[in-house]
């Protein structure tokens, strides 16, 4: 075990900040001596291993820290994961759900409902006030509501407030919103207040991972031409916003070190230029229109109807989002939460 790491990782007072945990001591800037081992005392392993340093300085860890390094377990905490549950179309049978009642005075409750989150993707919450108010205080518990052009939480109509098809009464084909953020928020919440005078505006929600999965086992080369070519998303309806994202993401975007999907950035109504080369523009087309059979195929999209008193809760970095045509008047509130901050409070 290399000594810088041994000295970096101690948790000694005057390594750590006893109250924020924070280091105190740069491990840049250490002598040769202050990174060289001197002895070892190994003698109470596996509980704890002491290291003696040529400085004089001493560190003592526990076995588990030396042993969890590189762990599947220590790696699942890092990055919250879970055993995903991929679903189809049939999860209508039974949808993921938490009371509101149960949410507000029960913490088991709460975290199990953002495991129900972190496991397929979304959840409802039945049975909540059909109020702005109990809505914003909710996604409050969760983490600060993300503020973006559109303002933080959102309570609107289908009276193109804000110039995005959302704010239209149009039917939205399934989609991940802020593909033109370099960071797209990582939950979202819908909740239908009223609808008045038309009917319609059904829901459909689609497993981006699950459809990620389906198009790997029919078409290899399809699933790496989307994980790996770059595209381009624009939000620029709106007077004095034209927001891009720092560099073209893919579609399909893996964890750097592990190759595991992560993301799907889904949109067509916001994609702007593909980066590819002329040369390879026509397999990102057909890769991406297989993507899109399988996003729009019936077995893969779960519909229903949002009605006042549940709220929606989903993974936008997992889960496309659509909604069909409707007629009269909506009213919809709902809000952003980034990915770190829900994330956090799942752990």
């Amino acid at each position: 075990v290399p000594g810088h790491w041994l000295r970096d990782t101690c948790a000694c007072e005057e390594c750590r900040h006893p109250e924020t945990g924070q280091r105190n001591v740069n491990i840049f800037r250490q002598t040769i001596a202050g990174v060289t081992v001197a002895s070892v005392d190994a003698s109470q392993l596996p509980e704890k291993v002491t290291v003696y340093f040529q400085d004089g300085h001493k560190t003592t860890l526990s076995g588990r820290v030396i042993s969890n390094r590189q762990s599947y377990v220590a790696r699942g905490f890092r990055e919250a994961m879970v055993d995903v549950e991929p679903w189809t179309a049939s999860i209508a049978q039974r949808p993921p759900s938490a009371d509101y009642e149960t949410l507000s005075n029960d913490d088991q409750s709460f975290a199990q409902l953002l495991r129900l989150v972190r496991v397929h993707g979304f959840a409802f919450v039945d049975n909540m006030p059909s109020t702005p108010e109990a809505s914003k205080a909710l996604l409050e518990q969760i983490g600060p509501i993300r503020h973006t052009h559109y303002g933080g939480f959102y309570d609107f109509t289908s009276d193109l407030s804000s110039k995005d098809t959302a704010y239209t009464s149009e039917a939205l084909e399934p989609h991940t919103d802020n593909t033109y953020f370099t960071d797209p928020a990582g939950l979202q919440a819908l909740h239908l207040l009223s609808h008045t005078g038309g009917e319609g505006g059904e829901s459909v929600l689609v497993d981006g991972f699950n459809v990620a999965k389906q198009l790997f086992d029919m078409n290899k080369d399809a699933y790496h031409v989307l994980s790996a070519t770059g595209v381009y998303a624009h939000a620029s309806g709106n007077k004095g916003v034209s927001i891009q994202p720092a560099q073209a993401f893919p579609t399909l975007v893996h964890s750097e070190e592990y190759a595991k999907l992560i993301q799907v950035r889904w949109n067509n109504a916001d994609r702007a230029n593909v980066a590819a080369s002329w040369a390879r523009l026509d397999r990102w087309y057909n890769a991406a229109a297989k993507f899109n059979a399988l996003i729009n195929d019936p077995k893969n999209q779960y519909w229903f109807q949002l009605k006042p008193g549940r709220m929606l809760l989903f993974d936008n970095w997992r889960v496309l989002h659509g909604r069909a045509a409707f007629t009269g008047e909506r009213r919809m509130c709902g809000g952003y939460i980034n990915r770190d901050d829900w994330i956090s409070k799942y752990r």
